[in-house]
């Protein structure tokens, strides 16, 4: 094996939740360009199709399923609907995930347990199903934010807190599975980059921003997509519990 081939998942079936989407949509293009089949995972079922046409258009096979990963029963029907089809599971992408701005006073209890329910409890439910069933050499990639590290001027408890919380869940996976399992657990934590929810943000924002960035711009969902195959490989075999932040330079500033 070159050191080239390392970084390929042929061979690999990989999850992707929050497909439909934004950076979803760019984790599972990079994982599919990379050599990997994908079951991909969202509640826009009919978005789903768009990212799964660009999964085919890089030669890999696709299944889609409708999931809410806020029920538990879901997540574990689309792990199971992935060893159905596929036999195997060794790469999950845990991106599913949603944002609130609302004044910590004002914040309703449904708001901020929609949040923890999505973007924590969802991931912790995708991991536990995919741990049942991964072989060693697996690797699960929670995607956090620098928010999870940093704050950036809104008021985002809930999403602040779900992001840390799931940098804490990303340690100790880690340290449950990788000795006893072979399953790496590791996180990412991007920066700015477009997706839905930058669309959202007050206008003006994202600029006022830019100038905490050392790189000095906004990121490319392909350098995230980039980031997610490095992990999902052997490249990375060294690699466990650890989260990686890619901001263009955001969090030592």
């Amino acid at each position: 094996m070159t050191l080239t081939d390392m970084f390929r998942l042929d061979g690999k079936v990989g999850i992707v939740t929050g497909a439909s989407s934004g950076l979803g949509v760019a984790f599972a293009q990079g994982l599919a360009e990379a050599g990997a089949d994908l079951v991909l995972g969202a509640r826009r079922v009919e978005k789903l199709e768009e990212t799964a046409d660009l999964v085919r258009a890089a030669g890999r096979r696709v299944l889609t399923v409708s999931t809410d990963v806020a029920d538990q029963a879901q997540c574990q029907a689309l792990v199971d609907a992935a060893i159905a089809e596929f036999g195997r599971v060794d790469v999950l992408v845990n991106n599913a995930g949603i944002g609130t701005a609302v004044p910590a006073t004002r914040e309703s209890v449904e708001q901020f347990t929609d949040v923890i329910d999505v973007n924590l409890n969802g991931c912790y439910w995708m991991a536990q199903a995919c741990g049942r069933v991964m072989q060693p050499g697996s690797a699960i990639i929670n995607i956090s934010s620098v928010l999870g590290l940093t704050t950036a001027g809104l008021p985002q408890a809930a999403y602040a807190a779900s992001k840390a919380g799931l940098i804490g869940l990303t340690r100790d996976l880690a340290q449950q599975w990788t000795g006893r399992k072979g399953i790496r657990v590791n996180a990412i934590a991007p920066g700015f980059f477009d997706s839905e929810m930058t669309e959202t943000y007050p206008p003006g924002y994202l600029e006022q921003q830019q100038v905490r960035i050392p790189a000095g711009r906004k990121g490319d969902p392909r350098e995230l997509a980039a980031t997610a195959v490095f992990l999902a490989s052997e490249a990375a075999g060294y690699i466990t519990g650890q989260t990686l932040p890619v901001d263009g330079g955001l969090t030592i500033t």
